[in-house]
């Protein structure tokens, strides 16, 4: 009859009475240590949501609290009563944040591949100069990219928040990071003998194992996007084109009074896409990190 030895026993199969007490006081801290950390985490989303149901008074006079109050519709009616409508913000948020998180993470997968699958001359130096953007920033580009938008007449305009998302160098280098490990050349060179084309093997073969990467990558773009202040204020002056980061700066425009409630209703709207973006995809991204311990 065989006998269990040590490195055949798991701590899991040890009854609870037999373990060792280090590990169970061990275990208790790191679940205490983690219940502490998710609140801090919720903490501020839940304060942000209940100061949406509060007056202006209310938060003044009492600053913090977890009790939601009886103000939302009021503070809703005051935010859709300003010279501009919040939930066309939204929707152009949405519009601008889904299609450039889209572009970003097609194109940037597309050209990860190529630099990963294909030798050519200039692949070194193609992506030394991917690297080399990296460092410029955005700002720098600003003044340029307006003066061209202008002059071809596209100001005001949805698609110029969009297009450019096409060119995301840091991107293209986290992609390229992760698919250099990833990607079996035999499985590309199978489906070619197969017949299948280059596009058919990047979208059939190649995107599903980027899963997680893209996944990551959608995340921050998307949040990236949404957040995006600076550049739609300097190209959108059109009320019908703002978008909901714009629309809640100037929530702050009142001489007279600031409605910390409607800004708090504005503010919930703005992160509320982000919450369920994350829950969307953040079950990709455990998916990938639990393969990549299991091949480890």
């Amino acid at each position: 009859m065989a006998t269990a030895t040590p490195e055949t026993l798991s701590y899991d199969s040890v009854p609870k009475q037999n373990r060792p007490k280090a590990h169970n006081g061990m275990k208790t801290i790191i679940h205490i240590v983690c219940i502490f950390l998710s609140i801090l985490s919720v903490l501020p989303f839940w304060v942000m949501i209940v100061n949406s149901t509060r007056s202006t008074t209310q938060i003044q006079q009492h600053a913090l609290s977890l009790i939601p109050s009886s103000y939302m519709v009021n503070n809703f009616k005051i935010l859709t009563g300003k010279s501009f409508n919040p939930l066309v913000g939204l929707g152009n948020s949405l519009i601008i944040s889904c299609g450039a998180t889209l572009l970003t993470v097609y194109f940037s997968s597309l050209t990860a591949y190529a630099m990963v699958a294909y030798d050519w001359k200039l692949k070194k130096a193609f992506f030394s100069f991917i690297v080399g953007v990296m460092m410029i920033p955005a700002q720098v580009t600003t003044i340029g990219f307006y003066q061209m938008v202008y002059k071809v007449g596209m100001t005001n305009k949805l698609s110029m928040l969009i297009l450019p998302a096409i060119a995301a160098p840091s991107t293209v280098f986290f992609m390229r990071q992760y698919l250099y490990p990833t990607l079996s050349m035999e499985i590309v060179q199978a489906a070619r003998i197969d017949g299948a084309g280059e596009f058919r093997i990047f979208n059939q073969i190649v995107l599903p194992i980027m899963k997680p990467a893209i996944a990551t990558q959608a995340i921050f773009c998307f949040v990236s996007s949404w957040n995006n202040l600076f550049m739609p204020l300097v190209l959108l002056t059109n009320k019908e084109k703002y978008t909901m980061p714009i629309m809640v700066s100037l929530l702050r425009g009142d001489i007279y009074k600031t409605e910390f409630g409607s800004v708090y209703m504005g503010l919930t709207l703005t992160v509320l896409p982000l919450i369920v973006m994350y829950l969307i995809l953040s079950k990709y991204i455990i998916a990938g990190v639990a393969l990549g311990g299991v091949k480890g």
